[in-house]
């Protein structure tokens, strides 16, 4: 065998494929102190490496900083709100951990200890995974409600660790109640973590900007870990000094616990959550009806009510989704209600001051918006009647497909997800 005209063949055929990648994409940035070089790998992530440097030293460690603890190519490869967001997660990582260091301080005090500072962290620890499993088991079933609303349940996530560390922090003044006292503080604690680790993923994946979402995610915590440790510094310093008496916690630790709370909230305001759920999909067609384009999720960030999510939207047809079928329709009705739309995956049913709407179990977001878009439209067809004519619904149903094929296009633009709509109730409908 000419195993000589095999290895040729070998070399030819990685020639070829070596001349089809072609050279990498290479460039150099300069400035007056700083020359970078980029490069694209061929994993399409942007590698940037600098070159010369003649910054002062402060220029110099931030970008250092910036290099570490934010992802590849940032500002450019995450979406806008970012820094906000990190500055935020920065300062509640700090105050929520010098917060447990106090509480844990306290619940050893409670039971009789007198313990120092560095014993109050190590045993923090421990107390706080204890209740984690029954905290796990509560929550396990809000998961989807969670993928609806991630930034009110991250909120929740947060309130509720607060509460259990404020028992935490409380125990001394009535020792006799320690083990309830302890026992319901860090069952809150537990169910708190578990609500901020299921809204995690789908708080990065909406500053994902170029399928970043291991080297965002691999950063944030890195972010969350450095400044639990320096909250963990400050929490000891507190305890040695001005927390050493019960008074000092009583006035720290709801300062602490306020910084917190309002840290993850602007953390959330700044997020632009990219996934439709009933109120961003009734805020962008209330914009488009109004307007005449669509919003983006940055747009839509700072207008999201965090508190009560679930409030009917006026200019968006009073549109309620989530309840379930036979709460909405009469069983006689059914057929009818599903032949005025053939071959959609909605039901609509109702009147001018709400309209109910119900999915099939495998509608996605594009159906959702399809249904919204209707029943805003038949609201303003017959604002005279109180009740929806089966000719207002087509009229309104005319009036959705003339629109909808730009509306979804430029919706698709500004980065939403139409893939999917998130209710978080499951009460669907399947025939």
């Amino acid at each position: 065998m000419d195993f000589p005209f095999l290895e040729k063949l070998k070399i030819w055929k990685k020639k070829a494929e070596q001349e089809e990648e072609g050279p990498p994409l290479v460039w150099f940035e300069t400035s007056a102190t700083v020359s970078r070089r980029f490069q694209f790998e061929p994993n399409g992530q942007l590698s940037v490496t600098l070159v010369g440097d003649s910054r002062p030293l402060y220029h110099r460690i931030v970008d250092s900083f910036l290099n570490k603890f934010f992802p590849s190519g940032y500002p450019y490869s995450v979406n806008e709100g970012y820094l906000r967001y990190t500055q935020f997660r920065a300062l509640q990582h700090t105050a929520s951990a010098a917060l447990s260091v106090l509480s844990t301080q306290s619940l050893l005090f409670a039971a009789g200890l007198r313990p120092t500072p560095a014993q109050a962290t190590a045993v923090s620890w421990v107390l706080k995974d204890g209740m984690q499993h029954l905290g796990n088991i509560i929550c396990s079933k809000l998961g989807a409600r969670m993928d609806s609303e991630p930034k009110r349940w991250r909120i929740l996530a947060d309130v509720l660790y607060d509460l259990g560390t404020g028992l935490e922090v409380l125990s001394p003044l009535c020792p006799q109640f320690f083990l309830e006292m302890a026992g319901i503080g860090n069952l809150a604690k537990g169910m708190s973590i578990v609500a901020s680790r299921a809204t995690r993923l789908p708080i990065y994946s909406s500053f994902a900007k170029e399928g970043n979402l291991s080297d965002l995610f691999a950063r944030g915590e890195a972010i969350s870990t450095l400044f639990n440790v320096v909250g963990i510094g400050i929490g000891i310093q507190l305890a040695s000094t001005v927390c050493a008496s019960m008074q000092g916690k009583l006035v720290v630790g709801p300062l602490l616990s306020i910084i917190h709370i309002y840290s993850v909230s602007e953390e959330m305001r700044a997020t632009p959550v990219n996934t439709l759920n009933p109120q961003r999909t009734a805020m962008i067609v209330a914009d488009f009806l109004k307007a005449g384009s669509v919003s983006s999720p940055a747009d839509l960030r700072y207008r999201e009510d965090l508190l009560f999510p679930r409030r009917l939207i006026e200019d968006a047809g009073n549109v309620r989704v989530g309840r379930d079928l036979h709460k909405v329709i009469k069983p006689s009705k059914l057929l009818e209600s599903k032949q005025v739309f053939p071959g959609e995956k909605f039901i609509l049913n109702g009147d001018n001051r709400c309209i109910d709407m119900v999915l099939e179990q495998d509608a996605i977001g594009k159906d959702a918006l399809r249904g919204w878009l209707v029943a805003s439209y038949a609201v303003q067809i017959g604002k005279s009647s109180h009740e929806l004519s089966t000719s207002t619904l087509l009229q309104a149903y005319e009036k959705m497909n003339e629109v909808f094929p730009a509306f979804i296009k430029e919706l698709q633009c500004k980065g939403w997800h139409t893939d999917r709509f998130l209710d978080g109730s499951g009460c669907r409908f399947a025939l």
